[in-house]
């Protein structure tokens, strides 16, 4: 069954913000990702951002807009990525699902070594003009 998943990429000050997924996680445990999670059943994609940010990292996007789609090919999934530009709150670890946040350039995010997809490095590299 396809999985289908939203992240938010929090812009700010030509920065980008990661998260750390903790070891303990099944899927690209210790990897850089971004903050989300699965749509719920009946939940928008609009819905499962906002429940999403507010749940692992205590923000509520106020600005945002889609970015495009990632597919995975290891794994049945589709991640709907949503470029964050304005929230309300201030991003922090809620839950054991990440063990660090961090808000890198964009060029550099593109570059580490230990992202947890691939195309994330396409991604990152466009989000140099973006802000």
């Amino acid at each position: 069954m396809q999985r289908v998943i939203v992240n938010a990429v929090l812009l700010q000050g030509g920065k980008v913000l990661l998260a750390r997924r903790s070891p303990a996680r099944k899927a690209y445990p210790d990897l850089w990702s971004f903050p989300g999670g699965h749509v719920e059943p009946g939940e928008t994609l609009e819905e499962a951002l906002v429940r999403e940010t507010s749940e692992e990292i205590g923000i509520v996007p106020l600005t945002y807009f889609a970015l495009g789609t990632i597919t995975d090919p290891d794994a049945p999934a589709t991640y709907h990525m949503f470029g964050v530009t304005s929230w309300e709150g201030e991003p922090a670890i809620l839950d054991d699902e990440h063990t660090e946040l961090t808000w890198f350039d964009p060029a550099k995010a593109a570059g580490l070594p230990d992202l947890a997809l691939e195309a994330y490095r396409p991604l990152l590299r466009g989000l140099i003009s973006v802000e």
